[in-house]
């Protein structure tokens, strides 16, 4: 099962070979802290109590039971239509994490200050389809878009969220998907935020239907999904994960969608952990096209991480933390910007 996640061939439970034990230990570390995602929640077929715990829900999609889990902000009232955040989980990560060991608790917090629901859906097999099928060795790869789309609609329907509101952002193969849905979803989904991911090879020619704002949370030294583009790798021995374009290529290509500016307005943002040992700057374009935006945030030296969040494993495997940021904070002001 290991191996099959990992690509990562000639392991075996050999005892006396305590180098490839130690390296089969960290891959399993890695695999099950990568791009984590909510707080542990109770299933409740109501609506739940406001700002406490999670709901769990299911709904059937393409003969398969899918799970959901939902945080509601405090004071909710679904006679008063709320924005809903969609927060993705990564490869081998689970929505009931998210929260505590992506966003170190930041993500439910501002949205419980800005009045809004948050949704983590979970991923088959803790993955999702983002349209790089190098990630499936065997199996049919699910329909997660058209999951999205009906879990978009059961929430209008039970929940009443605000369909001119609706958004999502996730962390590494929860990127990946966010994008994925910006190309294939548009008319359900206002804006997306990707953190450490970008624009896969394999649907780089997909175009949205309508005109998507989105802002794209990269680490320059993120050791697993490169910036620059090229194939996505556990470690440089692991097997390909699907080749993708680098972040500037990825804002082009949503930058020319949106009829944006060539140049953007550039602004560096104050070093507010000069030890954490990254920097950030934003660069943000104005669009023509329904009043969208795309931004990059550039995290300079940050690794393969939610900035302002967790460092779940040691720097030396993912790459570091942002301390400059709340990544939590910003995702969620950006998005209430954007309306249909």
């Amino acid at each position: 099962m290991i191996n099959k996640y990992l690509g990562v061939k000639g392991i075996r439970n050999n005892a006396g070979n305590k180098q490839l034990w130690f390296l089969k230990g960290v891959l399993v570390s890695l695999l099950f802290a990568l791009c984590i995602g909510c707080s542990v929640g109770s299933a409740n077929g109501g609506l739940g109590t406001p700002g406490t715990k999670i709901i769990t829900k299911s709904l059937q999609h393409g003969g398969v039971e899918r799970t959901y889990h939902i945080h509601l902000p405090p004071g909710f009232d679904k006679n008063k239509p709320a924005p809903l955040v969609l927060a993705l989980h990564g490869g081998g990560g689970k929505g009931t994490k998210f929260n505590e060991l992506t966003a170190e608790g930041t993500l439910e917090k501002a949205a419980d200050e800005r009045g809004v629901v948050i949704v983590y859906p979970e991923g088959i097999n803790r993955q999702w389809n983002d349209g790089r099928n190098d990630i499936f060795r065997r199996g049919k790869p699910k329909d997660d878009v058209g999951f999205i789309s009906k879990l978009i609609d059961k929430m209008a329907a039970e929940y009443g969220i605000d369909r001119k509101r609706v958004y999502s952002t996730g962390i590494s193969n929860g990127g990946f998907m966010s994008v994925r849905l910006a190309l294939e979803l548009s008319e359900k989904i206002t804006a997306v935020a990707p953190v450490t991911a970008q624009l896969s090879v394999a649907i780089k020619d997909k175009k949205p239907k309508l005109p998507i704002s989105i802002m794209v949370l990269n680490g320059t030294e993120d050791p697993l999904v490169p910036y620059d583009g090229g194939h996505v790798r556990l470690f440089r021995f692991g097997r390909s994960r699907g080749e993708i374009l680098s972040t500037a290529e990825t804002i082009d290509r949503f930058r020319r969608h949106n009829d944006c500016s060539d140049l953007p307005e550039k602004k560096k943002l104050n070093d507010l952990d000069p030890n954490d040992g990254t920097t950030v700057e934003v660069e943000k374009y104005k669009c023509e096209k329904d009043a969208t935006e795309v931004v990059l945030v550039k995290v300079i030296g940050g690794g393969h991480t939610w900035p302002g969040g967790k460092q779940y494993l040691s720097s030396r495997l993912v790459g570091t933390v942002s301390r400059d940021i709340n990544a939590s904070e910003m995702i969620l002001d950006f998005f209430l910007k954007h309306s249909r």
